[in-house]
């Protein structure tokens, strides 16, 4: 993954992934404060049971959960500008 110029395409990943936690760590501390709640406010998809491969000697088990709400959104973009100014 080659960028243009001198950023890192690594460097974006993280950042975004780092906006990402960040964002859904405030989104759930804020989901109990009346005036953030809406923070907090999203949607989940993903696997409701896990899919088990049972090979005998081996058991493998498949799942993936994934929450999006308003904070993490929020916190995907402010990563971003702050990529655009380093």
């Amino acid at each position: 993954m080659k960028g243009t110029g001198s950023k890192n395409a690594w460097a974006l990943f993280l950042m975004i992934l780092t906006g990402i936690v960040l964002g859904g760590f405030i989104g759930m501390l804020s989901e109990n404060v009346s005036a953030l709640s809406w923070l907090s406010y999203g949607q989940s998809f993903g696997l409701d049971s896990p899919i088990v491969l049972n090979l005998g000697l081996l058991v493998i088990t498949f799942g993936l959960n994934i929450k999006i709400t308003i904070a993490s959104i929020i916190g995907v973009v402010i990563s971003i500008i702050i990529y655009r100014f380093l």
